[in-house]
C-alpha cells in the first residue's frame, strides 16, 4: 500500500485531477497577459518581447519586458520595477538589450535603459528633455537614433497640479482648466492656428510643438539634431553600412491639409540636409523605409489619395536608396486587391516578405525582388502580427478564437508556440466556438462574418444573440482571440461579428463603397447577417440585440434607426450627427475630401445624420457611453443621441469615463465596461434575467 501511495505521489499533476473548465469571468478578463512587440536578438537564439498585466488592487495597468528562447526551453522575466517596460530592441553587438521606460531616473518621461546581456541591473542611458517616442540602434551599436516631441504643456500643467480636463464640483467637464484653485499655477492658454488641431492621445495640436530626429551617442551621452529641417520627422531607419537614415517627413506647404508624407534620406552626421527619394504619397506610418541588405533599394508601403484616406489599401513599393530610379508598385502584389503591411526583405535579399490582410485573415507572403508572383508562406485562416527575424530565428505574436496572443516561431510555413504567457489559465477556461457565416447582402453582395456560439450550445437551439460591430471602419473581425466575444458567449449569448462594406480584407471596392454614404450599406450588410443567423436556426429572432465602439458605435444608431427588432443597444464613442461633429474631432481630412464641407455637401451630410434629426424612429433601449478626453469621436456625439431619446422617453442612459480617450484603458473602467454592457443586454434581450454580477 505504501508503495502504491508514494507511486501515486510522484505522478504527473495533470494525470491525477483536472481543474473543472469554467466560462470565462471578468476575474479572468483582468488576468489575461497582453504579449506584444517579439524582437529577435542578433544571434537568433532569443526573442525579447513584452507582457502587459493589469493590477486591480492599483487599478493600473503595468508592462514588462520578457525574453524566451528561441528553443522555447526558457522564458525570463527580464523588468520588473513598477514602472512599465516597454519597445525592447536589441544592439546589433549583441550586447544590449535597450527598453523605454518612465522609471525614476535622472530625467522624467520615457527614456532608454540599457539591460547588460552579461548581467547586472538596467541603467539609464538617456536623459531627454521631451517626449522620447522611439529608438533605432545603429548598426554597430554606437550610436541611437531617436525621435522626440517638444514638450507636452499639458503634462507640465499636470505637474502643477491643475488636471487639464476633470469633472468640476458640479460635474461639469473642464472646470480644473485655467484655473490653478490654489493647488499651483494655471496653465497658458492653447491657442490654436492649425488646420488639423486635434488628435486623440496627443490632446491639442500646436504650431510651436513638433518631432524631430536626433542622434544619440553612446560614448559620449551627446545628442544632436539629425537635420535643420523645420517639419515633423517619424520612422528612423538606419542603412546597412550604418552611413545613412532613412526617415518619413511631410515638406508640403501645408502638411495638415496634404498629409502625404515622403521617404526622405540623409547621412547620419548632425545638422544633415535630407534628401527627398519619394513623391508626397505616404499616409501616416506606412512608409517605414525597409533597407536591403546591400543598402541599395528601400521598401515601403504608399497609400492613396485623400480621397479614400479612411480606406487606403496599402501598396508595396520599391525605390533605389539614392533617389536615382522613381518609387515603382511591386505589380504582383497589387494584384492581390489586398492591403499589406509590415514589408521586409529577406536575409539573402532575394524576397520581400510582408503580411497579407485577407478576410478574416492576415497571413505572411514574399514575392522575388526581381519579379514574379506573390507566395503564400501560411494557410490561413490565421492571425499574424509583428513579424521579426535574425539569424535563422523567425517569429510572430499569433492568436486564435479560442487563445490570446502568443510569440510563435514561423518555420517552413508552420507555428511553433515559444510563450506560454496565457496557457495555464485558459487550460480551465471553456470558450465558445467561433464558425465563419457567409450571405448575400441586398443587391447581391457576398458578405462574410464570424458566428461564437454560446458555451456548452446545443445544436439546434434557439439562443439570444448580440451583433457586435467592429469599428475603423476599414478594419476586420477575423480569427483572432475577442474578449468581448467570448465575454458574451460565457453568459449564454451568440456573437455575430459582420465584415460589412468598408472593411478591410475585401479589396479597394469593397472598401470603398460606402465612402461619402454612411449608414446605408453597411445597415444592409448587417441586417441580411441577423437574418442570416436566424435561418440558421441559432438566433432568437425575438432576442437580439446590438452594440459597438467608436464606427461601430456610429452603425449602432444607424441600425437602431432603420430596425425595431433589436430589443437593446449599447453605443460606445459613436455619433448619429456627423454634421455636427465637423470640426470637432481629428477627421477634418477625411471631411473636406472625402465628402466635402457642409456648406457645399449639406445634404449629403443631412442625410447621413439620420438618426439624431430621426431620433423618433427608435424604439430601442440604449446605453451610451464614451471617454470624457476622446478627441477621436467626441462625446457630445453620444451626448446628443442620449438627449435626443431621453426627450422622446426612450429607456437610456449616458455614461461617461473621466479623462479617457477614445480607447478606454483604466481597467477598473473596463470592467465596469463589461458589467454595464451584460446588466443592460441582460435586462432588456433576455426580457428580465438576473443580471450576472462582477464575481461570476
Amino acid at each position: 500500500m505504501a508503495a502504491f501511495r508514494l507511486a501515486l505521489a510522484l505522478m504527473p499533476l495533470a494525470l491525477v485531477a483536472q481543474p473543472a473548465r469554467h466560462p470565462l469571468t471578468l476575474d479572468d478578463l483582468d488576468r489575461i497577459r497582453d504579449v506584444r512587440d517579439p524582437q529577435c536578438s542578433p544571434d537568433g537564439l532569443w526573442v525579447a518581447y513584452t507582457v502587459d498585466t493589469v493590477d486591480p488592487a492599483g487599478d493600473r495597468r503595468d508592462t514588462d519586458v520578457w525574453e524566451v528562447s528561441f528553443d522555447g526551453q526558457r522564458d525570463l522575466r527580464m523588468t520588473s520595477s513598477g514602472a512599465r517596460e516597454s519597445f525592447p530592441r536589441w544592439s546589433l553587438n549583441g550586447k544590449y538589450l535597450a527598453f523605454l521606460s518612465s522609471r525614476p531616473g535622472k530625467a522624467r518621461g520615457n527614456q532608454v535603459w540599457l539591460l547588460d546581456r552579461e548581467g547586472g541591473e538596467a541603467v539609464q542611458l538617456t536623459a531627454v528633455q521631451g517626449r522620447l517616442q522611439s529608438y533605432e540602434w545603429s548598426p554597430d551599436s554606437k550610436r541611437l537614433a531617436l525621435v522626440v516631441a517638444d514638450p507636452d504643456p499639458e503634462a507640465d500643467a499636470l505637474e502643477n497640479g491643475v488636471p487639464p480636463f476633470t469633472l468640476g464640483p458640479g460635474g461639469g467637464a473642464g472646470a480644473g482648466r485655467g484655473a490653478a484653485r490654489g493647488r499651483g499655477m494655471a496653465p497658458k492658454p492653447i491657442v490654436i492656428d492649425r488646420y488639423h488641431f486635434k488628435q486623440d492621445g496627443q490632446g491639442y495640436l500646436l504650431s510651436s510643438r513638433h518631432t524631430f530626429i536626433y542622434l544619440f551617442d553612446i560614448a559620449t551621452r551627446k545628442l544632436d539634431r539629425l537635420t535643420k529641417g523645420t517639419r515633423d520627422e517619424a520612422s528612423p531607419v538606419w542603412s546597412p553600412d550604418g552611413q545613412f537614415i532613412a526617415y518619413t517627413s511631410n515638406a508640403n506647404e501645408d502638411p495638415d491639409r496634404d498629409p502625404e508624407g515622403q521617404i526622405f534620406v540623409a547621412d547620419a552626421v548632425p545638422g544633415a540636409t535630407g534628401r527627398p527619394i519619394t513623391p508626397p504619397l505616404i499616409h501616416g506610418d506606412h512608409g517605414r523605409a525597409e533597407w536591403s541588405s546591400d543598402g541599395k533599394t528601400i521598401a515601403f508601403l504608399a497609400g492613396d489619395e485623400k480621397k479614400w484616406s479612411a480606406y487606403d489599401l496599402e501598396r508595396l513599393a520599391t525605390v533605389a536608396a539614392d533617389g536615382s530610379r522613381a518609387p515603382v508598385v511591386v505589380k504582383a502584389v497589387a494584384n492581390l486587391d489586398r492591403g499589406v503591411s509590415a514589408p521586409r526583405f529577406s536575409a539573402d535579399g532575394a524576397w520581400i516578405e510582408f503580411l497579407v490582410t485577407d478576410d478574416r485573415s492576415v497571413y505572411p507572403a514574399r514575392v522575388r525582388v526581381g519579379g514574379g508572383e506573390v507566395e503564400k508562406l501560411m494557410a490561413p485562416p490565421v492571425v499574424l502580427s509583428s513579424p521579426t527575424a535574425q539569424k535563422g530565428c523567425s517569429a510572430a505574436i499569433v492568436s486564435t478564437d479560442t487563445k490570446p496572443a502568443e510569440v510563435y516561431a514561423v518555420e517552413a510555413g508552420k507555428l511553433r508556440q515559444l510563450t506560454h504567457q496565457n496557457d495555464e489559465q485558459f487550460a480551465a477556461i471553456e470558450t465558445g466556438q467561433t464558425e465563419e457565416v457567409s450571405f448575400q447582402s441586398k443587391g447581391g453582395a457576398e458578405v462574410h462574418g464570424l458566428l461564437t456560439k454560446p458555451v456548452g450550445y446545443g445544436t439546434g437551439t434557439r439562443v439570444p444573440l448580440l451583433l457586435r460591430i467592429h469599428g475603423g471602419p476599414n478594419m476586420q473581425d477575423a480569427h483572432s482571440f475577442s474578449a468581448e466575444r467570448q465575454f458574451f458567449a460565457a453568459h449564454g449569448y451568440a456573437v455575430l461579428a459582420v465584415n460589412y462594406r468598408g472593411s478591410a480584407g475585401r479589396g479597394p471596392k469593397f472598401a470603398r463603397a460606402i465612402a461619402a454614404d454612411w449608414g446605408h450599406l453597411e445597415v444592409e450588410d448587417l441586417q441580411a447577417g441577423v437574418e442570416c443567423t436566424v435561418r440558421m436556426g441559432i438566433a432568437d429572432p425575438d432576442r437580439l440585440g446590438v452594440g459597438g465602439w467608436s464606427y461601430g458605435g456610429m452603425l449602432t444608431d444607424y441600425l437602431i434607426a432603420s430596425d425595431h427588432r433589436f430589443k437593446a443597444a449599447t453605443s460606445g464613442a459613436g455619433t448619429g450627427f456627423p454634421l455636427a461633429l465637423y470640426g470637432t474631432d481629428q477627421y477634418i481630412v477625411q471631411y473636406d475630401n472625402e465628402i466635402g464641407p457642409p456648406w457645399k455637401a449639406f445634404d449629403t451630410y443631412v442625410k447621413m445624420s439620420y438618426p439624431f434629426l430621426h431620433a423618433d424612429r427608435i424604439a430601442t433601449p440604449t446605453l451610451f457611453l464614451g471617454g470624457e478626453r476622446d478627441f477621436n469621436v467626441p462625446v457630445q456625439g453620444g451626448q446628443q443621441m442620449y438627449q435626443a431619446l431621453k426627450s422622446l422617453g426612450i429607456d437610456t442612459q449616458l455614461v461617461i469615463y473621466p479623462n479617457e480617450g477614445h480607447e478606454i484603458q483604466r481597467p477598473s473602467y473596463v470592467r465596469d465596461r463589461y458589467e454595464r454592457y451584460l446588466a443592460w443586454y441582460d435586462k432588456y434581450v433576455r426580457k428580465g434575467a438576473v443580471a450576472a454580477t462582477s464575481s461570476n
